[in-house]
């Protein structure tokens, strides 16, 4: 007779013999056959399913195509079709990004809120009456601006954010410009969120009817274009975008980089205007600004002035008398070659400048010390097209000049000496040769420019110590 412990161990000796594994039970099997097939599965498993089986299917087809193509990889990829269903979910998908992104942004209000805030919670300079804050006092108006305002203000609140202004002894900034900061950033980001919207194909770039569109959109909120008349908004628009494709778009691609534009002196130039216009401005200083009213109906006059046959282009001969006939003949000559398309009305090789043409010309002639300004006039002074000027060509350059010097009654001048004196201005790297980059880099190419094409440039540079003496004196009292 066999003892329990005994009798027991027996019995779990023969139920394990009997139980089969589980891979070998027919239900098992027959389960995993039916879930395996995907008719045991609902709608959501099922389309999971698809969804792997499809992105493992492209994944192939990449790898593929990678394989046949070599170690070459794809560098372009299609954009979707118009009116596609990958294209309305990109717009969808981009709709929505700009969406949250701007609900993310500060409004005027919440502006308003943290100066306040700045305000209230700062100390004042006992030596320059300053209102100021220290590491302590930032953090807490952090706290107290995230619970008026709320969180979205938050960032700007960063530690690295207060290491960006100057301290004084006691480790305090002042709270002026961290708020000109706080604005700025909030206004260079919406302006970024508005250009992306106009960016119809999503590419970073802005064709010249998209910039249009969005300064057409700044219109009524600057200050000093509420009262344009709507019959000169459309010219207005066309006058302001292309100041932004002369700076912005310096190799003529016909599109301009929105981080380039958001970083340009132009955007800037153009957000003076939100400024009201209370004290008296003459018409000098309104002229200045490319992007007010008065500029750009000072641009339309000039041109319709010079436009003597009415036919919407300005030849050679009626672009001579730009500026009052100052500018040389070689060199109007040398801008029609370079900078001019060839007509396509009328027969012959005759070339006329359009209007937009002629913004480059005024925008290059106002804006001589700039890399893009230089660019446009060194073109027109490499008489050779070898990127360089040599002694003869400065010679050729200033022929003109001194003639139109002498006919208008001055001393008699020594080509040679002024030729020498650019040379010592310029101080070019190779002593036989002058360079687009030397003009640049030595600070007076725009000078250099105006002595080689106009008269009045070369008169202005011969009596600049007169000129700066007289800048100098007070102004008398009447």
């Amino acid at each position: 007779m066999y003892s329990g412990s005994s009798d027991g161990e027996s019995h779990e000796a023969a139920a394990q013999r009997k139980i089969p594994p589980v891979s070998s039970m027919l239900w098992v099997r027959n389960l995993r056959r039916y879930i395996g097939s995907g008719a045991g599965l609902g709608s959501e498993a099922l389309m999971e399913l698809e969804t792997k089986r499809i992105l493992l299917d492209i994944f192939k087809e990449k790898q593929q195509k990678s394989a046949e193509a070599g170690t070459i990889p794809s560098f372009y990829k299609k954009k979707p079709e118009e009116g596609s269903i990958s294209h309305r979910v990109q717009k969808l998908a981009k709709y929505r990004f700009l969406k949250k992104q701007s609900d993310l942004l500060l409004n005027a209000d919440d502006l308003d809120a943290m100066w306040v805030c700045l305000r209230e919670n700062c100390v004042i300079d006992d030596a320059t009456g300053a209102e100021k804050m220290n590491y302590e006092d930032f953090c807490h108006i952090a706290s107290v601006c995230t619970e008026q305002i709320g969180p979205k203000c938050r960032r700007f609140f960063s530690p690295s954010n207060f290491m960006k202004f100057e301290k004084d002894e006691s480790g305090r900034i002042a709270i002026l410009p961290f708020y000109l900061y706080v604005m700025r950033t909030v206004s260079l980001t919406q302006a970024r969120i508005d250009m992306s919207e106009l960016d119809e194909d999503s590419d970073g770039f802005l064709q010249p009817h998209e910039m249009e569109a969005y300064i057409r959109g700044l219109i009524p909120n600057l200050a000093q274009l509420r009262d344009m008349p709507a019959a000169f908004v459309q010219m207005y628009c066309r006058i302001a975008a292309h100041k932004f494709s002369f700076f912005c778009d310096p190799h003529r691609r016909g599109k301009a980089c929105i981080k380039k534009v958001l970083l340009s002196n132009c955007l800037q130039e153009l957000m003076e205007l939100h400024q009201e216009s209370e004290e008296e401005v003459t018409d000098t200083e309104q002229a200045e600004n490319w992007f007010s009213l008065t500029s750009a109906q000072r641009i339309c006059d000039m041109f319709l002035a010079l436009d003597k046959d009415m036919n919407g282009t300005l030849s050679k001969q009626e672009l001579k008398e730009y500026a009052d006939g100052t500018l040389t003949e070689i060199f109007i000559e040398r801008v029609f070659d370079e900078h001019v398309r060839r007509c396509k009305i009328g027969a012959g090789s005759n070339r006329e400048m359009d209007f937009d043409s002629f913004l480059d010309f005024v925008l290059a002639l106002e804006n001589k010390d700039t890399p893009e300004g230089l660019t446009y006039l060194f073109r027109c002074l490499d008489l050779n097209g070898r990127g360089f000027l040599t002694t003869a060509d400065i010679h050729s350059l200033f022929r003109d000049v001194h003639q139109k010097w002498i006919e208008g009654g001055n001393y008699e001048l020594c080509i040679e000496d002024v030729r020498d004196e650019i040379w010592d201005m310029v101080k070019p790297a190779d002593p036989l040769r002058i360079t687009l980059a030397d003009l640049l880099a030595c600070k007076q190419g725009g000078t250099v420019a105006s002595m080689l094409i106009d008269v009045r440039g070369f008169w202005a540079h011969d009596n600049r110590e007169n000129l700066l003496q007289e800048e100098g004196e007070p102004e008398e009292e009447s």
